[in-house]
């Protein structure tokens, strides 16, 4: 190869895989013209994060896991080499594409007792297995971020916790899960993106912590990776001041982040992967088109993601990067695709036809996950108050956000009779007439399926339910089951005068049914609480 060629090697634009004719031919284009290393799957342009804002709707495509396969058929064919295809799958490919697996997120893995890391493992080696189903053999997955900031808008549920050393054994779990499938890991956001407060789709945080903290916390889930020889590192858009000489740099373009500290003084001599650079907090920086790429390469990345001008970004590296440095990426980029066999066309499709999803051992896997990581937060009599308020009929049931056929309520049904009431965010005088009806009732068993899992708007739970918890919490026998983000805890007002919080993480058809089984059998809960929160 000429330097050129090798420089397009360092290129991963985004693809999308609900795209236009158009698009598709203009993707193919870059790829035979300026030989790219591989490319990044998104479901499509409405859904990158960096869009949502402009609130372009989503459109559902049942056929999108078979257009992703024969996408990358049809990519794979006309690249001059093969492609190191990557997708942002942290919760398995369901994150990006219809009618696929899905695994819990990461908060709810975090859940689960250190002596089921295993469980991780396998979540890890699942995800693997139905990414090599579609021909793509780079998850950028999972985050290393300890997520010590409840108001962080875009990490919290997508780390493991607040501890460092459950997310360092968790993300290493994860990532050895993958890999013993022929799947390459990163872990990401070096330097930390656990302690901010803004979303670096959109802004750039700023991490006050100076060297000596960063290494005690933040760097710990890092710092094994390095001495585990991960496969890649993701460097997150934040910017830590007392690392630049008092500078606000994002680490992304910053020398004395990548170079100096994850390099020289860590010792990683792995592929370090830019974050997206389509993300406000760096692409509005430079007018000239593929400076950005120059300047995050200049910074020590290997590989561009979602860089957005290709031509012009080979052009900036080729003239002021050293052959040297060209080399060095280069060999980095090489070595990973040898590792998952990608030395033809041949082999980059063939795993295609070896794997195919089993949505049973998934649904099997999350039913143990559900089982191991519920969590009991407060118990002051659950099973005796639900039981003797059976008894005498002063026992009802409500459900916020689904009606009263879901299945928690449906698998009570046989041992836990009841009246069923539910609220699901529609008519605001609905709540008046639910205060109504259940007046004749002392004791309720409520759950709550949070409507979303950022914290924004409060999790999209309606004010006015959180007012009517408040009152109902101080006014009756209340044991409130949470499917959802355990953050969500710390907006419920009067939580500590319930007489049970249950912790339920996720609300899959599996946790619902664990969670019945836990309340009807009183079973122990095995999970802990991976963050703190400040109402409890």
């Amino acid at each position: 190869m000429t330097l050129e060629q090798k420089i397009g090697q360092f290129f991963f634009p985004a693809v999308f895989i609900n795209d236009t004719e158009e698009n598709i031919k203009a993707t193919e284009k870059l790829i035979k013209e300026y030989n790219i290393g591989g490319l990044t799957f998104f479901h499509s342009r409405a859904s990158a994060a960096t869009n949502y804002e402009t609130k372009k709707k989503v459109v559902f495509n049942d056929e999108s896991y078979q257009r992703l396969k024969e996408l990358i058929v049809r990519y794979q064919k006309c690249a001059p080499t093969p492609l190191l295809m990557s997708i942002d799958a942290e919760w398995g490919l369901a994150m990006r594409v219809e009618k696929t697996p899905q695994y819990p997120y990461a908060i709810t893995l975090g859940a689960l007792p250190e002596s089921k890391s295993h469980l991780v493992y396998e979540v890890g080696k699942q995800i693997g297995y139905d990414l090599k189903s579609v021909g793509i053999h780079y998850n950028l997955a999972p985050l290393a971020d300890i997520n010590n900031n409840p108001n962080n808008p875009v990490i919290g549920y997508r780390s493991f916790g607040e501890s460092k050393e459950k997310v360092s054994i968790f993300a290493l779990e994860y990532l050895r899960g993958m890999n013993d499938v022929g799947v390459l890991g990163c872990l990401k956001h070096f330097p930390g993106h656990g302690n901010t407060n803004v979303d670096s789709h959109l802004g750039l945080p700023i991490l006050e912590e100076n060297l000596e903290q960063l290494l005690a916390n933040e760097l710990v889930p890092f710092i094994k990776g390095v001495e585990n020889n991960v496969d890649s590192i993701m460097i997150g858009h934040l910017a830590v001041p007392t690392l630049n000489d008092g500078q606000n740099t994002s680490a992304t373009l910053s020398k004395s982040i990548i170079e100096t500290l994850l390099r020289k003084q860590l010792g990683y001599k792995g592929l370090i992967i830019s974050d997206a650079l389509n993300m406000r907090s760096v692409s509005d920086l430079y007018i000239k088109k593929g400076q950005l790429e120059w300047e995050a390469f200049n910074a020590g990345n290997d590989v561009l993601c979602f860089a957005e001008h290709v031509p012009e970004g080979i052009q900036e590296i080729l003239v002021n990067a050293t052959a040297e440095r060209i080399e060095e990426s280069y060999n980095r980029i090489v070595a990973c695709k040898q590792k998952v066999g990608l030395l033809n066309y041949e082999a980059a499709v063939k795993s295609m036809s070896e794997c195919e999803f089993d949505f049973k051992k998934t649904s099997n896997l999350n039913a143990k996950i559900a089982k191991a990581s519920i969590t009991k937060i407060i118990d002051n009599g659950i099973t005796e108050k639900v039981f003797s308020a059976k008894a005498t009929n002063k026992l009802a049931k409500l459900s916020f956000y689904k009606n009263t056929d879901n299945l928690f309520f449906k698998f009570l049904k046989k041992d836990l009779p009841s009246p069923e009431f539910s609220y699901q965010g529609d008519k605001k005088q609905d709540l008046e007439e639910l205060e109504k009806n259940l007046q004749e009732y002392d004791t309720l068993l409520i759950a709550l399926f949070v409507p979303k899992a950022k914290p924004l708007n409060n999790f999209d739970i309606d004010f006015e339910v959180l007012a009517f918890l408040e009152k109902i919490l101080g006014s009756k026998n209340c044991i409130l089951y949470v499917f959802g983000n355990p953050y969500s805890l710390q907006i419920i007002p009067n939580l500590k005068s319930a007489t049970g919080v249950i912790q339920v993480y996720q609300d899959f058809d599996e946790f619902q049914h664990m969670a019945s089984q836990q309340l009807i059998n009183n079973s122990n809960c095995e999970g802990t609480f991976p963050v703190s929160i400040k109402n409890l």
